[in-house]
């Protein structure tokens, strides 16, 4: 029995029923593809479906606010593939109608080739393998390939191996096929090989390397950042936020006003941070206090802790009462409308938890 029809006599038992496999919508397909891409199926799913009721179709997608697409991507990290894929969808409708092919789809912004791979063999059947995690670990595994899956000739090799084995008149289920079964069958760890239809061709099984499959390189050194946030409560309940930039980290993500530092401070160093007069001027030159006399304390001596791919954040909150209003402070229920960074969801949630 050929590679392809085992794994499909596997998927048509073992398939879960997922609402982008009940379609051939090209949209759905590729909404769903890039929320899961760093995410389980059980927390994308909710995601997946708040995006296509707000907006069920392209044209919808593409002619809202950004803000409202952050909003809703709030929570899944990577905010650069939601900026993606709204400018995306504006292409589309600009062009009148959704790319059908590997490489048009390759112009959209922000679609990579595992990406474009998907959307046309999901939605239009087209011969291109899919390689993405679940499909490297199962072909290192069963074909016992060693070379780095995050290096140039790995990803080469890989892929030609995945369009090799590619059923080309199945294309579609082929590659869900293969997806799922790395997803459900070939797991990371203490997969139970006892079940696989692979175990007798399997090199990884036969050779005890199961653990050792597929290799990664190095991964580069995580980077530990200091974030100390100034975060305003006023009479009227009210804070101020602020925009970051629209590249970089976060970027479009509203936060509160922060300084940097090497490590963790106490107050009176905070005070002499580069940076920390200026911000108090900005805010407060008509107020008359000073960097002296602010009534500013620590939220939590311990920090939130937010990883990201090659940084570290550690992130402190630093609550200044007021006893007067600030012209530029919106309301706390304004302010959890806005689209933020986790951590600062994560915060205000605690400090400001009656307001949710």
């Amino acid at each position: 029995m050929s590679f392809s029809n085992k794994l499909l006599n596997w998927y048509h038992i073992h398939k879960r029923e997922l609402p982008w496999r009940e379609t051939t919508d090209p949209y759905y397909i590729w909404l769903s593809e890039v929320i899961l891409q760093q995410t389980r199926v059980q927390q994308g799913l909710p995601y997946y479906e708040r995006f296509v009721e707000a907006f069920p179709t392209v044209k919808d997608l593409a002619l809202a606010p950004q803000e409202d697409v952050l909003k809703l991507w709030q929570g899944l990290g990577y905010y650069s593939r939601a900026r993606n894929l709204h400018k995306a969808a504006q292409q589309v409708v600009a062009s009148g109608e959704f790319p059908d092919n590997f490489k048009d789809l390759l112009e959209l912004k922000g679609v990579g080739e595992y990406t474009a791979a998907a959307i046309a063999s999901f939605a239009f059947n087209e011969a291109v393998a899919v390689v993405d995690g679940n499909v490297y670990r199962v072909l290192s595994r069963i074909y016992g390939i060693a070379t780095p899956i995050n290096e140039s000739a790995g990803i080469k090799e890989f892929k030609k191996l995945a369009n090799q084995l590619l059923d080309p008149k199945n294309a579609a289920t082929h590659n869900q096929a293969i997806m799922e079964l790395g997803a459900l069958q070939c797991v990371p760890k203490n997969p139970n090989c006892n079940i696989c239809p692979f175990q007798t061709d399997c090199v990884a099984f036969n050779d005890s390397r199961i653990d050792e499959l597929p290799v990664k390189s190095k991964k580069t050194k995580v980077k530990n950042l200091f974030h100390h946030y100034i975060v305003l409560d006023t009479p009227d309940h009210k804070t101020v936020m602020q925009q970051r930039p629209q590249s970089g980290i976060w970027a479009g993500l509203f936060e509160f006003p922060y300084l940097e530092s090497n490590g963790p401070i106490l107050l009176d160093e905070l005070l002499q941070l580069d940076g920390m007069r200026e911000l108090m001027e900005l805010r407060f030159r008509e107020s008359g206090i000073t960097t002296t006399s602010l009534p500013i304390t620590i939220y939590n001596p311990e920090p939130i802790i937010h990883k990201l791919s090659h940084r570290k954040i550690h992130a402190y909150f630093w609550v200044l009462q007021l006893d007067y209003h600030v012209e530029e402070a919106i309301s706390i229920q304004d302010a959890f409308q806005k689209p933020l960074p986790i951590l600062i969801h994560r915060f205000m949630s605690s400090y400001w938890n009656s307001y949710l």
